[in-house]
């Protein structure tokens, strides 16, 4: 948690906040549970991805569209080759805390506190940047309160609508190795569409939108808690900020205060769980969270990386298997294979991105489990910031168009052949079980 230095600018930052209007509803949250339930028994599949932290200065309509756009487009290619209804979730409306390794950070002799996100400070490296302010929280809000303003503007306006994914379209995608295959799949689903039309003679209309939610990692506590209410006709407290908040790695802790707060919640709620947790202590966190066992209400995302998930992962699968407790699994392929390059960049390789992922469907599959999602941190921008994909990018190219401000994200031709991936590893799996 931030120190903040002024108590009383905190106290009525807060009472602000606690007066302010929800972003999101119950019934939208009650939703996504039932959603997430299904995905639980194999009836649907969780895609979720987004900024691996928002900043105020990128509240912009080509950013947001361009992110949403990305998203729609890995669901349109996982929905096609899955065959499954796609859970459509975007890290973004609330994805502004980050946390930290360290209290502070020193550059050539000076000492300040780390940068923890702009609801908390600012990323320049000054003094006046680096105070935790309680006011960022309101302006947090506001500009969550506009990107989802936004979204459901885009969705509800027909942005998302089937009959027309070309709109979906980033501008440069023309120019991706990815782009006849992806054309060909709207292609497919195109004509589809327009056969049930041509069969039923009417609009499918409810092909018009699709079903948005939206998720960031519950770090600031204060902040959830002044946006955690009681609703009307609804039994106990909902979280109001998001409607799927998750567990950091860091504040996963039995007996820590991010897990006091999310036993409290009706929302559906996920846990980061990394290489070093044992089957004891996800089975305690699982009664913790979810001791009556509610379809739809705990996701574990597992983020160990391509080097351990063999070793880590299959233990904790048994465990939760042999126990009976009824859990969607997600595989973050991103945190675990985090690196530094000999020029200072921080980077993931695509290469061990998918890998991670694919070893991840394998797991399972010897498990007798099921990989329901995957977790992902991307963006709808043109950016340099992990090696390989597609276009094979290097260390050099890092230099060209890395603007991340914590970590570095898939651009949207690595998005794109990452849900690829996904399609064809799972027509592998079950190929031999249909033949």
């Amino acid at each position: 948690m931030p120190a903040y230095p002024d108590a009383d600018a905190l106290q009525d930052a807060l009472r602000e906040l606690r007066a302010l209007p929800p972003l999101v509803t119950s019934w939208e949250i009650i939703a996504l549970k039932q959603h997430l339930a299904e995905a639980q028994e194999g009836r649907r599949f969780l895609l979720q991805g987004g900024d691996c932290a928002e900043s105020f200065a990128e509240c912009s309509s080509d950013v947001i569209s361009n992110r949403l756009k990305v998203l729609l487009q890995m669901s349109l290619v996982l929905v096609h080759g899955l065959r499954l209804p796609v859970v459509r979730v975007g890290r973004f409306a609330g994805q502004y805390a980050k946390p930290r390794s360290a209290d502070d950070e020193t550059r050539d002799g000076v000492t300040l506190p780390s940068y923890r996100g702009d609801i908390v400070n600012a990323p320049g490296f000054t003094a006046q940047e680096r105070v935790p302010d309680p006011r960022r929280m309101i302006k947090a809000h506001a500009r969550s309160a506009m990107t989802m303003n936004f979204v459901r503007a885009l969705i509800d306006g027909g942005f998302a609508d089937l009959h027309h994914p070309e709109y979906w379209d980033l501008r440069w995608v023309r120019h991706s190795p990815l782009a006849d295959e992806y054309h060909r799949m709207v292609a497919s689903i195109g004509d589809a569409v327009r056969f049930m039309e041509t069969l039923s003679g009417s609009q499918v209309h409810n092909l018009n939108r699709v079903d948005f939610y939206t998720a960031h990692e519950a770090l600031l506590l204060p902040y959830e808690e002044a946006q955690t209410r009681q609703v009307p006709r609804q039994w106990g407290w909902f979280n109001l900020s998001t409607h799927f908040p998750w567990i950091g790695m860091r504040t996963a802790a039995l007996d820590g205060a991010h897990v006091e707060y999310f036993r409290g919640i009706r929302n559906p709620i996920a846990v980061k769980v990394g290489p070093g947790a044992t089957p004891d202590a996800v089975l305690r966190l699982i009664d913790a969270l979810n001791p009556d066992d509610e379809p739809g209400r705990l996701t574990l995302v597992h983020r160990m990386g391509a080097a351990q998930i063999g070793s880590k992962l299959p233990a904790l699968l048994d465990a939760v298997r042999r126990d009976g407790r009824r859990v969607l699994w997600v595989c973050d392929p991103m945190h675990g294979n985090t690196e530094s390059t000999a020029n200072g960049y921080k980077t993931r390789r695509f290469g061990n991105i998918r890998s991670e992922l694919e070893q991840a469907f394998d797991l399972h599959a010897v498990a007798g489990t099921r990989l329901g999602g995957v977790h992902l941190e991307l963006t709808g921008e043109d950016v340099t910031e992990c090696l390989g994909g597609a276009r094979e990018l290097t260390e050099h190219d890092l230099e060209r168009a890395y603007r991340s401000t914590v970590d570095p994200r898939l651009n949207y031709e690595q998005a794109l052949e990452i849900a690829m991936s996904i399609v064809r590893k799972h027509a592998q799996l079950v190929a031999p079980v249909q033949a």
